[in-house]
This record gives C-alpha cells, sequence and structure tokens, in this order.
C-alpha cells in the first residue's frame, strides 16, 4: 500500500503573486495552476483542466515585474515565482478562482 501523497510538490515557504491587481501568497516551487488550486482547492480540483498542457485552457498572460514584458503561458506548466503578476485568465481559470473576489473580466 502506497502512502498518501500530497498535491503539491515540496515547499519551505509561500511566495506573493498577484492576480488581476490583488495579492495572494502560495506555495514555492509548485506549477501555477497548482498555486490556483492552492487557493480555490475544490474549484480547480474539479474544472475542465486536462494538468498537461494540452488542452490550453489554464493559459494566462504575466509579467514578473515593472521592466519585463507581458507574456502568455500555460498555468499547467509554468512554476511560480515571487512578485509573478498575473494580468489575463482564461474564462475558465477564472470561473475556478471565483470565490477570490477578482475584478470583473470587463473592468
Amino acid at each position: 500500500m502506497a502512502a498518501p501523497t500530497t498535491l503539491f510538490r515540496p515547499f519551505t515557504r509561500l511566495v506573493k503573486i498577484t492576480i488581476l491587481g490583488k495579492e495572494f501568497e502560495v506555495p514555492e516551487n509548485n506549477p501555477l495552476l497548482r498555486c490556483f488550486q492552492y487557493l480555490a482547492p475544490e474549484a480547480i480540483s474539479y474544472g475542465r483542466f486536462c494538468w498537461n498542457g494540452e488542452c490550453q485552457s489554464c493559459r494566462i498572460s504575466f509579467d514578473l515585474g515593472d521592466e519585463s514584458a507581458s507574456r502568455a503561458a500555460i498555468s499547467c506548466k509554468l512554476m511560480v515565482q515571487d512578485g509573478m503578476r498575473i494580468n489575463g485568465l482564461t474564462s475558465e481559470i477564472r470561473y475556478g478562482l471565483r470565490t477570490l473576489d477578482l475584478p470583473k473580466a470587463d473592468e
């Protein structure tokens, strides 16, 4: 019988990220989609995500600070970084994070 596992890769601290202008703390050393799951465990767990990059339902746009350009990525493959700013989310991710009181899509 195998020992129970955790969803998250080992981490020793939480890092700060900003999602649509709102700051959160998430576990370091984890893919961004897992960090979204840390913030909204039920909704992201039951979302329509393949977790391997094929569905593209977890696509986001982000930057790493004032001097960095905005880039697109899939959050299941992108490792979280301290100070990361997520500026755009797919409707699937936005719906999964609906309990976080993020700004509306048209704001």
